[in-house]
């Protein structure tokens, strides 16, 4: 499971997104390499005037979660997150599309070492 991804490209080269766009600035977030757990995140989310893009903070605090400075789980396995509890109303209900272009993943080497991969389209 990815703990970092990456978002190179502008808002306008994220074209079948941007189509259906309404109020949003061109430029929300600026680029980012190595975007981390708890650091802002442009998404696409509906709103009552449409589609609309936005800067989030990375990480789920589940309706239930009385303290917003609680651990924040930053992903959810897609066999059980419709049944879990920590996950259940926000895949029912509070879905949004996160704009990237690519993502890491680590691999362990037999010294110890780790060294990121990163997965993306060409």
């Amino acid at each position: 499971m990815c703990g970092r991804f990456e978002r190179h490209s502008a808002l306008s080269e994220f074209v079948e997104v941007v189509a259906g766009l309404v109020g949003s600035e061109p430029e929300l977030l600026p680029a980012s390499y190595n975007i981390a757990p708890s650091q802002q995140a442009l998404v696409v989310r509906q709103s009552v005037a449409g589609l609309r893009a936005e800067p989030v903070q990375w990480g789920l605090v589940p309706g239930w979660g009385k303290d917003s400075r609680m651990t924040r789980p930053i992903n959810a396995r897609a066999e059980t997150a419709a049944e879990r509890p920590m996950f259940r109303q926000a895949v029912r209900r509070q879905r949004c599309l996160v704009l990237c272009n690519g993502f890491y993943e680590w691999r362990r080497a037999d010294d110890g070492s780790r060294q990121p991969f990163h997965l993306g389209l060409k």
